[in-house]
């Protein structure tokens, strides 16, 4: 019986080798991802019994994505299969002051093309203690959209846990305007305990932004005071959240980032250290493996919320030395990193 569900689209990602562009490209390395397939794979990889729920096509490509899921140690046999294809992006790494490109090709994807009705919710969270699920899902169609307020209507009334990713993605959200994207994402968000955004996310999704900050005029010296008033706002829109946490990244360069993490519970804001990450490997699903970490660290933590979070931003950290979508590190590892430890030396 698993104690997690995530809900959304795995994507097969095709990238050019090392930092090659896309004209440059005369073969792609595959990969399977997506934002809650990965935060499964994290979980899985601690060792949370956790299930991935999405929707495949019956066909090899969509059998390699659910055996991809399957040898990481996530549960699939709550999979639903049906449709044409399955959703492609393609992704350009960038270095130093370019940045990465990601390319979508995902319309009439299997999960695009989903409807209510095609998940069994009550079955799927039958004993179950928490969901996830992200902003991304309902920006790929009303159909996704509709079945992501099913679920999550369902597991309100069974006493689940809910969580949300809010991961505004500009390049989605094609079928609607801006107000009716406002208006999904606010009634399904407030069905969620635990939110986790960035100032963007806010701001595109909910009109809320920090008072007095402009945050692209602070480049990487953003602080995470700054961020207390979004939390606060975020708190009076959505009365049923208790916890309100977002990540500051700070990008210095494609090639350096600074990490840090911010969590409020309504009357004390935790706040981590912050990390340097230079020479990063891949930056693709840094906010899924932070995801992964905190679920992991509220279910094992649920009264250190301090001990949650910087288990988090560690393991978030790490993951921007792994080339691929999903994060791979162990507990040991993350843990001796938040111990102080970065040297990177041979472990023998």
């Amino acid at each position: 019986m698993s104690t997690v569900i995530t809900f959304g689209e795995i994507m097969l990602r095709l990238a050019p080798q090392g930092f090659l562009r896309f004209s440059q490209a005369n073969n792609f390395n595959v990969v399977y991802g997506g934002g809650e397939s990965n935060v499964a794979v994290s979980l899985a990889n601690y060792g949370i019994d956790v299930d991935f729920v999405t929707r495949l096509p019956k066909n090899d490509i969509g059998a390699c994505a659910m055996m991809e899921m399957r040898k990481r140690g996530v549960n699939v046999n709550k999979i639903v299969w049906g449709g044409d294809r399955l959703g492609i992006y393609f992704l350009e790494t960038g270095a130093v002051s370019r940045g990465s490109k990601v390319i979508y090709d995902r319309a009439h994807s299997a999960i695009a093309e989903i409807k209510p009705g095609m998940i069994d919710w009550n079955t799927v969270f039958e004993g179950v203690e928490w969901f996830h699920w992200t902003g991304i899902t309902p920006a790929i169609s009303q159909g996704a959209a509709d079945v992501c307020l099913e679920a999550v209507k369902v597991a309100s009334s069974k006493g689940v846990t809910i969580s949300t990713d809010l991961n505004y993605r500009a390049k989605l959200w094609k079928y609607c305007d801006n107000a009716h994207r406002e208006k999904i994402m606010t009634e399904i968000t407030s069905y969620c305990d635990i939110i986790l955004g960035n100032e963007e996310d806010a701001e595109k999704h909910f009109g809320i932004h920090p008072e007095g900050l402009d945050v692209n005029k602070h480049g990487h010296n953003i602080k995470a005071e700054a961020f207390l008033s979004v939390c606060k706002q975020m708190m009076e829109k959505f009365p049923r959240a208790k916890k309100i946490i977002t990540t500051l990244r700070g990008s210095i360069s494609a090639s350096h980032n600074t990490w840090a993490g911010v969590l409020f519970d309504g009357s004390k804001m935790y706040e981590t250290r912050q990390y340097q990450i230079t020479d990063i490997v891949d930056r693709v699903g840094g906010g899924d493996s932070f995801m992964g970490g905190l679920i992991y660290g509220l279910l094992k933590y649920p009264k250190d919320d301090q001990n949650a979070l910087d288990f988090a931003v560690a393991a978030s950290c790490l993951k921007h030395t792994i080339k691929g979508d999903v994060n791979l590190v162990t507990i040991a590892e993350v843990e001796k990193l938040m111990g102080g430890d970065a040297s990177g030396r041979v472990s023998r």
